[in-house]
């Protein structure tokens, strides 16, 4: 594997690819997190996926043990895999190439074609989730600051989405620390959605990809 494109991006974004057989032994001491289908993780310089991609493989083989004798379950739970991977980057051309690599894994596993409603709906998960922005000022390419989307899986093929600012939820550790003066509090007393969506189907995440993005572009 290339580890540097070139030496420009090198001296200008300090972009160098981490090597494969690294990226595993360090999700290996993770090992159980990355085998947990809800499980969240947020790479704030993702480059072109090369620690969401084998973290979403790792996902999918989850979903394979759990749910592979069920074609519904198998589905909607590959997808709630996708929606827990997350991901800034600084380059657009970088997190194009990251959207485009996860959405092939997740074809790949599933089979989809284009114009399956699932192969939409992942396409506009990904849009929402890996954002083309700065992670150090928490802010997107169209300096705003950048948000993310909750995402859940309500059972019966529906999913719930809130959306939740990053400057504020690394505000989390801060709230929380002992001694704080809301130490006492729940992170739900805290920390509030910006807005919270009515519950959506594959179909309904679908046609979302025909829409505005909201946030992160």
């Amino acid at each position: 594997m290339v580890l540097i494109r070139s030496k420009q991006r090198v001296a200008d974004h300090g972009e160098v690819f981490t090597p494969e057989w690294m990226v595993n032994a360090m999700l290996d001491l993770v090992k159980g997190e990355t085998e947990r289908i809800d499980a969240r993780f947020l790479e704030p310089a993702c480059g072109s996926g090369n620690f969401l991609v084998p973290v979403l493989q790792r996902k999918l083989a989850a979903v394979q043990v759990k749910f592979g004798k069920s074609d519904f379950n198998r589905r909607h739970y590959a997808l709630l895999g996708l929606m827990c991977c997350y991901g800034v980057e600084i380059l657009a051309d970088n997190i194009d190439e990251c959207r485009a690599n996860m959405l092939e894994v997740l074809s790949e596993y599933l089979r989809l074609s284009p114009d399956d409603d699932l192969y939409r709906a992942a396409s506009h998960v990904l849009l929402t989730n890996l954002v083309h922005g700065d992670a150090l000022n928490m802010q997107t390419s169209q300096s705003v600051p950048i948000s993310f989307a909750e995402w859940g899986y309500l059972g019966k093929g529906k999913f719930q989405r809130r959306d939740f600012r990053l400057d504020v939820l690394t505000g989390a550790s801060a709230f929380n620390a002992e001694g704080s003066l809301f130490a006492a509090l729940g992170n739900h007393e805290i920390f509030r959605p910006t807005k919270t969506y009515p519950p959506m189907t594959i179909r309904d995440l679908a046609r979302q990809i025909d829409l505005p993005l909201e946030v992160n572009e």
